[in-house]
């Protein structure tokens, strides 16, 4: 009988160990669990957080060079824009450069012109005489406009001039036309020749003419 009794002790302490174990492996098993649900967020966390970052820095990129592309082209297109601009503008004063030759082979319409450029060069030396140098087919007809340009002169000046047409001395035969008005000690020229004229026209007037034909500059922030 005692036998059967230490029997069922040792039975029942097996038993209760074996559940003891049951339960502490139950007990590992969720800790372990548990331990792996926190790392494996942790390690999804990570590796979410890397991919966004690499994401961001790719997006970052990928904006900077979209932002790099379409400055390039931009500046491509303006500089394209500015060059077909500048080659209109030269366009215009290479036409009006061929056509001045037209406007001395009318004697009737060039006559108001040389007696315009005459009293206009002699009003900005004011002196009592000067000389007039032209191409050397336009002395008969130089000689007859410097007697109004005198004239007018006068009326303005309040005092005479004279003005004596240069015969030995002939400005280039291939210019459009024009004169070199000359002060009495042959110091001080002022060129009022065809080619000059138009120099001074294409500089002074090309911002007009720029705004003309292509509006307002965006870039521009100042104006005259």
């Amino acid at each position: 009988m005692a036998s059967k009794s230490n029997l069922s002790t040792e039975e029942k302490m097996e038993t209760f160990i074996m559940k003891e174990a049951e339960e502490k492996a139950k007990e590992i098993k969720l800790k372990a669990d548990e331990e792996y649900a926190i790392e494996k967020s942790a390690i999804v966390r990570s590796e979410t957080s890397a991919i966004d970052k690499l994401y961001e820095q790719k997006f970052k990129k990928a904006t900077l060079d979209q932002q790099i592309s379409k400055s390039t082209i931009a500046n491509k297109t303006r500089l394209r824009i500015l060059s077909t601009r500048e080659e209109i503008l030269e366009d215009i004063f290479a036409e009006a450069q061929a056509q001045l030759k037209e406007i001395s082979k009318s004697p009737e319409s060039y006559k108001p012109v040389l007696e315009g450029l005459i009293e206009e060069g002699v009003l900005s030396l004011l002196e009592h005489k000067v000389t007039v140098r032209v191409r050397e087919v336009d002395v008969a007809l130089a000689k007859e406009a410097s007697v109004k340009a005198a004239a007018q002169f006068k009326e303005q000046a309040k005092f005479d001039v004279q003005i004596d047409i240069d015969e030995t001395t002939f400005l280039n035969e291939d210019i459009a036309g024009g004169v070199i008005v000359i002060n009495s000690t042959g110091k001080i020229e002022v060129n009022n020749t065809l080619e000059e004229r138009l120099k001074l026209l294409n500089k002074e007037s090309l911002p007009a003419i720029r705004f003309e034909l292509f509006g307002p500059s965006t870039t521009r922030k100042f104006f005259d």
